[in-house]
């Protein structure tokens, strides 16, 4: 029971920063800190779940990638000269409609994820906990890296796969480059676009992930329950 006590209580302290001070403070503590077990725990799990809940919400969303710059799916570099070519000659708004398509792919496959991320916090051992104590602000979302990326690259395949058939991003590619192809003295190359779709899909979920984390760790205002707000108020 102490054990555990001990493992939870630090692992709240992970989003409040410096670490450090504040995980030596709350061992000292431990007799008479006021949190319990349970308690100590839940608020651990929930300031993970906040996090990775609030990116699922943002990205698994109409326009969740397509309205943020910051994870917008553009068109694939080695696919760059294929654009220019097309919107030389007027396929611009065809262009337009296949980035916004494999954008709403990302979207639709944006809630497999959550149960992911609720497995990863739920094996969290007492070492990764230490890592993510002494890392900087995007530590935990290094953990969930670690530990999730090859099993929501096998969930989100099948989801962006059916998704890019329902609209129409396979059908809108093969278009293009039959377009394409009949440029004069230009040259196609294959291209794996659901590898593509995929990788840039959690490239931006990782990436919201990460915005969710610092706000937590450095902004109270953040810690949006009740729970939250108590739990790290005994640090």
């Amino acid at each position: 029971m102490r054990t555990r006590m001990v493992v939870s209580l630090i692992a709240v302290a992970l989003f409040v920063s410096p670490a450090s001070a504040q995980v030596e403070q709350l061992l000292k503590g431990l007799g008479g800190s006021g949190i319990t077990d349970s308690k100590a725990s839940a608020g651990l799990k929930e300031a993970l779940e906040v996090a990775t809940q609030k990116a699922v919400s943002l990205t698994g969303r109409t326009n969740g990638y397509f309205g943020d710059a910051a994870i917008k799916i553009l068109m694939p570099a080695k696919l760059q000269s294929m654009e220019q070519g097309l919107r030389a000659v007027g396929y611009g708004p065809q262009i337009d409609e296949f980035v916004l398509s494999m954008n709403r792919a990302a979207e639709q496959a944006a809630p497999a994820a959550k149960q992911i991320f609720g497995n990863a916090i739920t094996n969290m051992s007492f070492d990764d906990a230490k890592k993510i104590l002494t890392g900087g602000n995007t530590a935990a979302t290094d953990y969930f890296k670690a530990k999730t990326t090859n099993e929501l690259t096998a969930a989100f395949k099948p989801v962006i796969d059916k998704s890019m058939g329902q609209v129409g991003v396979t059908k809108q590619y093969q278009a293009l480059v039959g377009k394409f192809e009949t440029i004069p003295f230009v040259k196609t190359q294959s291209f794996d676009l659901d590898n593509y779709v995929t990788g840039k899909a959690l490239d931006g979920l990782f990436h919201v992930v990460g915005e969710q984390e610092t706000m937590i760790r450095t902004n109270p205002a953040a810690r949006t329950t009740t729970l939250l707000q108590e739990v790290f108020a005994k640090k």
